[in-house]
Order: structure tokens, then sequence, then C-alpha cells
């Protein structure tokens, strides 16, 4: 079987718990080969962000070419891209390159609050990127700034906005229901063919740092096209439930997170069975038919 290479594009974490780090130990757990583009590098850790040095956008650019054009990239997930020249670099490229199964972990927070996404960016990630990626996963802040709109309080508000972040062009949003009060923490999962909730009791937890990283580097492993549902599927499961256990309190506010969120199994199952469906209609249809 064909390993899968995986690319994360992101800012770093010399803490280890977020950022290009927590995307390549999520890749490995999975069993995909991680390739990493750097697009800030970042003195952070689980107090706050201290410090932010941007990469050049002609860097980054030059890191995706790199990459590229040696290896064979099956899956890409983002993240962190700090600045509008950073956001338009990248987007070039993947056009550039023809990239296909695209995650993009809309980051504009860190865990303490701090911003990792410059306000004037917000416009370009939503014009250049959206309509390029195949899922993006927001919290409720982040979706409220996409759409600039006010932050989603009820599980209703955060249904309108999910379906009008699809209406932008991505073809799938995972909206993540943490940010509600409830004793619940709903996920949707928006698709062009329809909705599902996935609901689990919430977890108190101090292990948050590298949460959504973590989610999204693992959507992105697991839902390549040359992915095996059944054996990443099983050890996306263990790392769902065994994550807020095995999570370490090592840092002095709060601690690393060691797995992934619950919704990640269901939401690969979903993705990987609408690819499968269209992958049969296209065979029964002829080449020459086909838009």
């Amino acid at each position: 079987m064909q390993r899968i290479n995986a690319l994360t594009i992101a800012g770093t974490d010399p803490s280890g718990g977020a950022g290009i780090q927590a995307d390549l130990k999520t890749f490995s757990a999975l069993g995909a080969y991680g390739c990493s583009v750097i697009t800030a590098l970042v003195a952070q850790n689980t107090c706050g962000v201290q410090s932010v040095y941007r990469v050049e956008p002609e860097f980054v650019a030059a890191q995706l070419d790199a990459v590229f054009s040696d290896v064979r990239i099956d899956t890409t997930k983002i993240g962190m891209l700090a600045e509008t020249d950073i956001v338009e670099a990248v987007a070039e490229r993947l056009q550039r390159h023809h990239v296909r199964n695209v995650v993009l972990d809309t980051v504009m927070l860190a865990k303490s609050g701090d911003p990792l996404l410059s306000p004037s960016a917000v416009e370009t990630l939503r014009v250049r990127l959206l309509p390029q990626v195949s899922l993006i996963t927001p919290n409720l802040p982040e979706a409220a700034a996409l759409l600039n709109a006010a932050h989603a309080r009820t599980e209703q508000e955060m249904l309108a906005q999910g379906r009008a972040l699809l209406a932008m062009g991505c073809e799938a949003v995972l909206m993540k229901g943490g940010h509600l009060e409830d004793a619940q923490s709903p996920d949707w999962l928006f698709t062009r063919e329809g909705e599902q909730r996935f609901s689990a009791p919430r977890v108190i937890t101090k292990n948050t740092h590298g949460t959504g990283c973590t989610l999204s580097a693992a959507l992105a492993g697991v839902t390549a096209p040359a992915s095996q549902l059944g054996r990443n599927g099983k050890r996306g499961e263990d790392m769902a439930f065994g994550g807020a256990g095995a999570g370490r309190h090592s840092g002095s506010r709060e601690g690393y997170w060691s797995g992934t969120s619950f919704s990640c199994v269901v939401v690969v199952y979903c993705l990987q069975t609408r690819r499968q469906e269209k992958d049969k209609w296209n065979k029964r249809i002829p080449s020459s038919s086909r838009n």
C-alpha cells in the first residue's frame, strides 16, 4: 500500500504542542510521511505568544516550490498564515501546482487569545483560499470573522453561519461548537450533499494547547484518496477518546493535547463516503460526457 505524503503549511511552536510540530506528530501517528512549509517562527507556549517572526512571502513560495517539484503530495493542511502577502503567496502556489485535498484550519487566535492572523488578511483568505480548499475547520469566533458577523451564541446561529461559509466556495465546512456553553459540545459538518451533527459530552480539561492543529492535521492525514479508512479511522478513534486523559499538564498555564477531537473519525467517514460515491458516479459516465 502506498504511503500518504502529507504537507503542513503553518507556523512553529518551540514547545511542541501546536503548529508545525503538532501537525508532523499527527501525520506520523497516522502513518503518513510529513512535509512542512514554515510561514512564521513563533515564540509561544501554553502561557501565550511572546513573539512572531513572519517569513518573507517569497521564501514561503520557494519552500512550496521545493516540495511540490520533488514530492508527490497527497494531502495538505494549512494553518497559521500570519499576514496578507503570505496568504496570497500560498493561494497562488496552490493554483500553480494544482493542489487538491486541502484542509484549511482558519487560525486567527492562539488558545491564549493572542492574534495569529492580521485583520487585513481575513478578506484575502476568504476570497483567495476558501474556494480552493476541500474542508475548513473554523471555531465560532473564526467563523464570525470570516463572515464579518457576530459570534454565534446558539446552535441555530451556528447552523446559519456554517451554511453561509459553505456558500463561499469550499467543498465542506466543519464548524466546531466548543465555544457554546452547553454540557454537550456539538460540531456540524456541512457539505454539498447535506449536513450532519456530531455531539459528545464536554471534556473539562486544561490540556487544550494544540487541539485545533491536531484535529485539522488528522483530518488531512486520513482523508487523502490513498488512505485506508478502516486502519486510519481506528487510529483516529483511539486518539479521539484517549487524548484528554493522555494530555500532559506540563505547561504553567494549560497542558498539551495528545489526541484528536471526538468528531474526527465521523467526519472522515462522511467525507470518504462522499468521495467514493462521486468516484462511482464518474465511472458510470463516459469521460467525453463530463463537464
